[in-house]
């Protein structure tokens, strides 16, 4: 039976980086990872969907919708959902 390393498993079952699918896994990731903080930074707030999209001024639907990745997002909105959370996001871009 073959070993592989955890960067050889990703290539071979998700797809090089650089290529279209790692891009496209990575992104869904991410949007997942954010709609996660999302429903945890909520719930510490003991608010349901519906008061969180009263405080920023979406329907319930789309709190939803961000809670479970089937959703477009705008940074903006995201940016307006952690504010309403009274949460710090901090962005770091590496070159």
């Amino acid at each position: 039976m073959k070993s592989y390393t955890l960067d050889e498993a990703e290539d071979l079952l998700i797809g090089k980086k650089g290529t279209e699918e790692r891009d496209e896994y990575e992104f869904e990731l991410k949007l997942e990872l954010i709609g996660d903080m999302i429903k945890t930074a909520r719930k510490k707030r003991k608010l349901t969907q519906e008061q969180l999209g009263e405080l920023v001024g979406v329907k319930k639907a789309q709190i939803s919708r961000l809670e479970n990745s089937t959703g477009n997002v705008t940074f903006e909105t995201v940016m307006r959902i952690f504010n309403a959370l009274g949460a710090k996001l901090n962005l770091n871009l590496q070159m």
